[in-house]
């Protein structure tokens, strides 16, 4: 088969392949993520995938047209610790150290390894990280998903009359519903010897969220509890 001796050779036709299979590999993998509303979307892959292909193919140049007696690959391996550093533009710590963006990092290292494949026309390879990437995606996507809706958190602000309860308080629904993260902060009605709590806690499956609060609601010394962020998803 002279078409596949063709293209595992370094030649202006497997070159070409190599450099359009990336954009497009690239493409597959940021379309996702562009749907998802992320940071890295569709051109951002394409690129990471096609300048991951370049720099293999300079390693590849170098070596067999310019005669060089360096290793080819010396080029492409800083390519995965050097993109790191993209992906951490992209992940975000918010509120009570929620982290989002390690999906999409992930994703832009792994597009970088395909964009390498691609290069060095390991074209199996490279076909088979992206439907695995695609397959990660977009179907156990669905499966996290759903597990993220039995256990979900729920943010409560709770306002306490006084400090002498307080570390009574704190210890209490810390025990009772395992709350994480408790933080004292200025109350919101700025009555004096008020004191603020924010509280993350967690619900299991179809917990009754409106029970909770008003357990939480009877407790002496409570002025009152309400729910301050929307539940996580």
């Amino acid at each position: 088969m002279g078409w596949i001796e063709t293209l595992s050779e370094f030649n202006i036709i497997s070159v070409t392949v190599r450099m359009l299979l990336a954009m497009l590999l690239g493409g597959c993998i940021g379309l996702e993520r562009e749907k998802s509303k992320r940071p890295a979307g569709f051109r951002t892959h394409i690129l990471v995938c096609v300048g991951s292909c370049m720099t293999a193919l300079i390693g590849l140049y170098v070596v067999y047209e310019m005669g060089a007696s360096s290793d080819p690959v010396r080029i492409a391996a800083q390519v995965i610790s050097g993109i790191g550093f993209l992906g951490v533009g992209t992940i975000l710590v918010k509120e009570h150290d929620h982290i989002t963006g390690l999906t999409t990092a992930a994703g832009l290292w792994t597009t970088a390894a395909i964009g390498i494949a691609c290069g060095y026309g390991f074209y199996l390879g490279a076909l088979l990280g992206t439907l695995v990437v695609a397959i990660t995606s977009a179907i156990l996507f669905k499966v996290e998903g759903r597990g993220r809706k039995r256990n979900r958190k729920m943010t409560l602000y709770v306002e306490v009359n006084g400090t002498e309860l307080l570390n009574e308080y704190i210890d209490w629904i810390s025990d009772a519903y395992n709350a994480r993260n408790v933080l004292i902060v200025a109350p919101r009605t700025a009555i004096v010897g008020n004191v603020g709590l924010e509280v993350i806690l967690p619900v299991m499956g179809n917990e009754n969220v409106k029970a909770i609060l008003e357990e939480i609601r009877s407790k002496e010394g409570v002025v009152f509890a309400m729910e301050s962020v929307k539940r996580e998803k």
